[in-house]
């Protein structure tokens, strides 16, 4: 497989209910020069030029026949940069000393060669150089030579499902057994925990939460079933919502944290499809297909470098399912790392493009930006991951279409695997049309409105795993909450229908 690297030498109110306002919030910036108010602050922020984009957006919101649509993107810019100051929050001598916690021997020179090659994630914002929080540990993960020099290498915290186990070996076995794409299900029992700080809000105040819930999904999880909530009551939306959740309301109490809480089963069944690249042949897009092949701004739009990325990976390739490779390849040749929060980045699959680093959800955001751009149809995937262990976490993945096989599902970042000598060779792509069964399904969609709509801007303008919290004075961001997950394996029920 031919490698091909990231682009890293290119370097660089109230919510709308909408899924379109969500593309208006964050709609992908241009040129400062641009003539559209909110693109020209969109890119005076990108730029870190927050007190011009601060000026532009009063400007603007000054001007008469101002939309509504146009003033909540406008202040939901000034929201961002309070966000983006939220995690760049480290000068040079601080990035420096987190550095050397872990490397003491690490040199003023080693930090500047580092940093000119884009390893330390920062940003210069009003003239000051500002670094991410988590940049410091990102560097380990993207440097070998800065993981030598750690006096205590970190130990592993990766999905035990990102590597090579008898789990995908059962997968397939019984696919390939039966003939079905669904297969070694689990049921599990889960619940979560959105704790919101105390005192967050006056005593006595409404809060309004939204926490994630699983969509029922034929053939992938099945049987959801709300068990208890707290407080009671829970409002389930809709199965039909993209980003399903369930709503509670509960009133603070002076001095003590709010709690919210859910309590769900499914039954999570494993997917696996033999994919023969010989029987692939290009889709027919229909009107149900066109959205998944279109750009979708601002996460998705088919830029210059997008265009010349991809030439460079697909090349000559015309069969859907290798072409699918490649990008999948290369995509999984990108390294993980820590993100910043999504809500801050103007245009994900452009920056993950351009960063030479991204986590799950950069990954896949990426990976279906160029799908889409080589007529290959698809969509986010994303939610909880759990384990037989200890092991949890959020996590995107997604779904690309290839005839005649129709959906099925990708993880870029859990990547290709590795078989032994023993094992089939075809396992090393079981993560293109195959998923395991410990992961829950929230989200089918980014970006999308919830059940009963929210009327402050959201904490996560993309994705919906950890929660979501308001109250009438405004939205809660992540640093006034805290989220967790339990879980536990239950034996799995008779499966009915068909």
């Amino acid at each position: 497989m031919q490698t091909v690297r990231p682009l890293s030498s290119l370097r660089r109110g109230r919510a709308l209910p909408h899924a379109l306002a969500f593309a208006c919030l964050l709609a992908t910036g241009t040129a400062v020069a641009d003539t559209s108010p909110v693109q020209h602050a969109i890119a005076l922020v990108d730029a870190g030029q927050f007190k011009d984009a601060d000026a532009s957006i009063t400007q603007a919101l000054s001007q008469p026949g101002v939309t509504s649509a146009s003033r909540d993107a406008l202040l939901f810019q000034r929201e961002r940069m309070r966000r983006m100051l939220l995690d760049f929050t480290l000068d040079a001598d601080a990035a420096k000393a987190r550095i050397r916690k872990q490397a003491p021997g690490v040199t003023d020179a080693e930090f500047e060669r580092w940093d000119q090659q884009g390893l330390i994630e920062h940003m210069v914002i009003d003239g000051r150089t500002l670094y991410f929080k988590r940049a410091p540990g990102n560097l380990f993960l993207l440097s070998k030579e800065a993981a030598a020099q750690r006096t205590h290498p970190a130990a592993s915290s990766d999905d035990p499902m990102e590597s090579l186990n008898d789990h995908h070996r059962d997968a397939r076995r019984e696919a390939l057994a039966t003939g079905q794409g669904s297969v070694t299900p689990n049921h599990v029992r889960v619940t979560e925990t959105v704790t919101v700080n105390a005192d967050a809000v006056p005593a006595g105040e409404t809060i309004r939460a939204w926490l994630p819930f699983p969509r029922e999904l034929p053939g992938q999880q099945e049987g959801v079933r709300l068990v208890d909530s707290k407080p009671a009551g829970a409002r389930v939306a809709p199965a039909s919502t993209l980003q399903r959740t369930a709503y509670l309301e509960r009133k603070a109490e002076a001095g003590k944290p709010t709690t919210f809480a859910v309590t769900y089963e499914l039954t999570i069944h494993a997917q696996y499809h033999d994919i023969d690249a010989s029987k692939v042949v290009a889709t027919k897009i229909t009107p149900d297909l066109a959205p998944y092949v279109a750009e979708r701004a601002p996460h998705i739009v088919f830029t210059d470098d997008l265009r010349a990325y991809s030439r460079n990976v697909v090349g000559n390739e015309t069969n859907p399912y290798r072409i699918a490779q490649k990008l999948f390849a290369a995509v999984d040749q990108i390294p993980w790392a820590g993100a910043r929060e999504y809500s801050t980045i103007s245009n994900l699959s452009d920056y993950t493009l351009h960063a030479g680093h991204g986590d799950c959800g950069e990954q896949t955001m990426l990976l279906i930006a160029l799908l889409r751009l080589n007529g290959i149809p698809a969509r986010w995937q994303s939610g909880w991951i759990f384990s037989d262990g200890t092991y949890n976490n959020i996590h995107d993945w997604g779904q690309l279409y290839l005839a005649p096989y129709g959906w099925v599902p990708m993880d870029v970042t859990f990547g290709q695997l590795h078989p032994s000598k023993n094992d089939d060779a075809a396992l090393q792509w079981f993560y293109l049309g195959g998923l395991d069964a410990y992961r829950i399904v929230f989200n089918s969609d980014f970006s999308q409105p919830f059940v009963p709509a929210k009327q402050f801007f959201r904490s996560e303008t993309v994705d919906s795993q950890r929660g979501e919290l308001e109250w009438r004075g405004g939205n809660l961001y992540f640093d006034q909450w805290d989220y967790d997950f339990t879980w536990q394996l239950l034996p799995v029920p008779e499966r009915t229908g068909g």
